[in-house]
């Protein structure tokens, strides 16, 4: 129990530190008189709870924003280097999290019964977002690799054909409603 203690406690000086200069923080920690520290872990506690309970399908809004918020922020910033390490990371965690939306979309009613569903999402996001953790890598390496290295041949050249019969299909069209008369 007693390092528990002491972790928090140090966790509480880190972010005392880490927000020392921030203006904003300064303002509402003298109009609060509450430490930086509390109002920041008060702050992501709340933020929590409400995806948690989820009332109105906050918890659904809120646990997308995480999911698109922190990542859009070092893709903005990625941008503006020159490696490619960066790049890398994101693309996989865009990738993933494109993934994980389209199977959520078509099972929205399978996971209407799943019990805290938009807290696990926001657990989830925040692991496969956060850079230092690996997790975007973690789930492309074992899910969407293996899926795309299997059906991608499959795809691979089709674009081409289908334009094509498109565009047959369409003459095809045309050319069957002028000769029925159906036409100005």
């Amino acid at each position: 129990m007693v390092d528990y203690l002491k972790f928090f406690k140090s966790s509480l000086k880190d972010v005392e530190k880490n927000f020392g200069n921030n203006e904003v923080m300064n303002t509402i920690e003298k109009k609060t008189k509450l430490p930086k520290s509390y109002i920041i872990y008060g702050s992501a506690a709340l933020y929590f709870l409400l995806i948690l309970i989820n009332v109105g399908g906050i918890g659904e809004i809120l646990a997308n924003f995480v999911g698109f918020c922190i990542p859009t922020y070092y893709s903005l910033k990625a941008l503006k280097t020159n490696t490619t390490k960066d790049d890398t990371q994101l693309l996989t965690y865009w990738i993933v999290f494109s993934f994980l939306s389209v199977i959520e979309f078509w099972s929205k009613a399978i996971l209407a019964w799943v019990p805290f569903y938009w807290f696990f999402k926001t657990l989830f996001l925040l692991y496969i977002a956060i850079p230092s953790l690996g997790g975007a890598q973690f789930v492309f390496k074992r899910v969407i690799e293996p899926l795309s290295d299997k059906y991608m041949p499959l795809v691979e050249g089709k674009p081409e054909n289908l334009a094509k019969k498109v565009e047959e299909a369409a003459n095809n069209a045309a050319n069957n409603a002028k000769a029925s008369g159906f036409t100005r």
